[in-house]
């Protein structure tokens, strides 16, 4: 196959023919930063970005037509996919390529012209990954000692609820500690949904509609609506979905006792996997059978029945911790050695949880609000006398996860990363 090549003072470009049809003459590529020296088809298949000397993109002919962000092809308003993936001839071969200014221009054999921006290019780099990390992930986690966790992460009442600075703050501590609190909250229901659905809708379930509020009155059958101590845990290990974030609020409190406990469980597992990668391996591999069937009309399990304690997703990251002792289901389905190495593994888990400089105690007075990642931050509370009466709600994960990513990201973000 024939090669062509344009070059103009230090830059350069270069194609390789289409096997029927020459490519037409191309221009000098211009810009700067992430922007390739050359671009070219480097045979039937594929087409090479050379970004510098050490570091060249191979796009395949077919990604880039089934990734075409042309009208006819991407809806700008609701960025989904309009190109019919299926039509595409699996052997298709542009006709022709082209290094402009703003990025790639490739044409193909029915006429279309696809145009991808160098910075989308470089952000959607597969061969090989040009990306250090998953643009929408999110803030990198700090992990957090009850020492190091000084001063608490707090924000005004009034910053969150009158600006998007305010709110952005709130979440960014969300993302980055894994709790976050907020001062000057007055004392009613009222102004602390209104708080929570400045992140998002509040996720109903069997305990209430939205937000709930109660004393130790068993209004439900759970250890939650009483005066007993609750060691630190994550709720809903029951639904196959936890909810992705929790809420509370103390509004009214006289006796003794009842302050709030918090622990970094990212932090505590890290610290197990130090001490015991074995142990680590077993709260991570081993499946827990879990159910919330206290209330007569209420009998939920999770779907599959079981998951582990420690939860990774493909990239090999923690990414969800799913402990409740308390809503443990029996343990029928391990043998004797599985369950010897699952105790052996729970009572480290257990030891590290209860270590002082990992405890963080906080009374929660009344105008406090705090919100906590439920999949990364256990809580848990001293045994109370007296009255108290404290509300608060659960938030869907992906929907909290949204509220901080749009606040953070513009809408060119937005199209780079998509």
């Amino acid at each position: 196959m024939n090669r062509f090549l344009l070059q103009t003072g230090r830059r350069c470009f270069s194609t390789t023919a289409t096997r029927l049809h020459k490519p037409s003459a191309r221009k000098q590529l211009a810009g700067s930063g992430n922007v390739p020296q050359r671009a070219g088809i480097a045979n039937d298949k594929q087409i090479y970005l050379d970004w510098n000397a050490r570091k060249t993109s191979v796009f395949h002919h077919f990604w880039l037509r089934d990734h075409c962000h042309c009208e006819q092809c991407y809806h700008a308003t609701t960025r989904q996919r309009l190109v019919d993936t299926f039509s595409i001839p699996r052997d298709i071969e542009p006709t022709a390529v082209d290094s402009t200014p703003e990025g790639l221009e490739v044409t193909w054999p029915d006429g279309h012209r696809s145009n991808y921006a160098w910075d989308w290019l470089h952000t959607h780099s597969y061969s090989p990954v040009m990306r250090t990390a998953e643009p929408l992930q999110g803030k990198k986690p700090i992990l957090w000692d009850a020492p190091s966790l000084n001063p608490l992460p707090v924000v005004e009442h009034e910053a969150v609820m009158d600006s998007d600075d305010g709110l952005r703050q709130w979440l960014n501590n969300l993302e980055v500690y894994g709790i976050g609190f907020v001062d000057g909250v007055p004392t009613t229901v009222e102004a602390t949904e209104e708080l929570a659905r400045r992140v998002s809708f509040l996720r109903e379930t069997h305990y209430s509609k939205g937000m709930w509020s109660f004393t130790a009155d068993l209004a439900h059958a759970d250890t939650a609506y009483t005066t007993l101590a609750l060691g630190a845990h994550t709720d809903n290990t029951y639904f196959t979905e936890p909810a992705g974030m929790q809420m509370f609020h103390k509004l009214e409190f006289s006796g003794k006792g009842g302050d709030s406990l918090f622990v970094d469980g990212f932090h505590v597992a890290r610290q197990l996997k130090e001490k015991s990668p074995e142990a680590y391996r077993t709260l991570a591999s081993t499946l827990v059978p879990t159910h919330s069937a206290g209330d007569e009309n209420v009998l939920i399990v999770p779907t599959p029945r079981a998951y582990p304690i420690l939860n990774h997703g493909p990239d090999g990251e923690l990414f969800q911790i799913r402990y409740n002792n308390d809503d443990r289901s029996a343990l029928d389905h391990l043998s004797s050695s599985q369950l010897e190495a699952f105790y052996d593994a729970l009572f480290m888990w257990n030891d590290l949880l209860k270590k002082s400089e990992n405890e963080l105690w906080e009374p929660l007075a009344p105008g406090r609000v705090v919100l906590f990642d439920n999949w990364r931050v256990l809580h848990g509370r001293s045994a109370f006398t007296g009255h108290r009466r404290i509300c608060g709600a659960y938030f869907p994960w992906d929907d909290y996860k949204s509220r901080a990513r749009t606040l953070r990201l513009t809408s060119e973000d937005k199209d780079r990363l998509l």
